[in-house]
């Protein structure tokens, strides 16, 4: 098992060394001028997604997911995230359309660069990382179907949520206090 995870944390490694950091940078100056983020992801995106939403929250930033029936209406000055891995999913697609029509910025987080919702996204992250559009290619993850994509994406999220609890100077305190007292 030693050599799966050696292999596992290398692919990971391998994709945060083609992460293009101003691409980053962009998606962080959106969700700081954000006064309001919704976040969308599917199957496994979706996950990391409500992860992500739940750590920004923590922050004190206005943070949902969509679906849950508390997400506000998104308008001019909102942000709408997505996860898109292999560069399109028909609902992805729809609720771009629908923010952007609302007058809401949009950040489309993907594999695939030139996909067809990384194209309706004000901002683009490229997370270079095997997703399941691609799981049966010769170049092939240790790790099944799109979970090398997943796994980065909880290592990118982290990551942002770092910085970000440094940009805003929100401190370890803060973010606990605001963690649910409902578990």
């Amino acid at each position: 098992m030693t050599s799966f995870y050696e292999r596992a944390l290398r692919e990971l490694a391998i994709v945060f060394e083609n992460l293009n950091g101003n691409s980053v940078q962009q998606g962080l100056d959106l969700i700081q001028q954000a006064r309001r983020i919704a976040l969308y992801g599917v199957g496994r995106e979706g996950l990391q997604i409500k992860g992500f939403a739940m750590r920004l929250y923590h922050l004190g930033l206005h943070a949902a997911v969509v679906g849950d029936m508390t997400t506000p209406p998104l308008s001019q000055g909102d942000l709408l995230i997505v996860s898109a891995g292999p560069g399109w999913f028909s609902t992805v697609d729809a609720l771009l359309t629908t923010a952007r029509r609302a007058g809401a910025a949009t950040l489309c987080i993907t594999a695939q660069g030139t996909g067809a919702c990384a194209a309706k996204a004000d901002g683009v992250i490229t997370l270079p990382a095997q997703t399941m559009a691609d799981g049966q290619s010769a170049a092939k993850s240790v790790l099944p179907l799109g979970s090398l994509y997943e796994g980065a994406l909880y290592l990118l999220f982290e990551g942002m949520i770092v910085h970000l609890q440094q940009k805003l100077a929100v401190s370890s305190a803060v973010m606990s206090g605001n963690h649910t007292n409902l578990e």
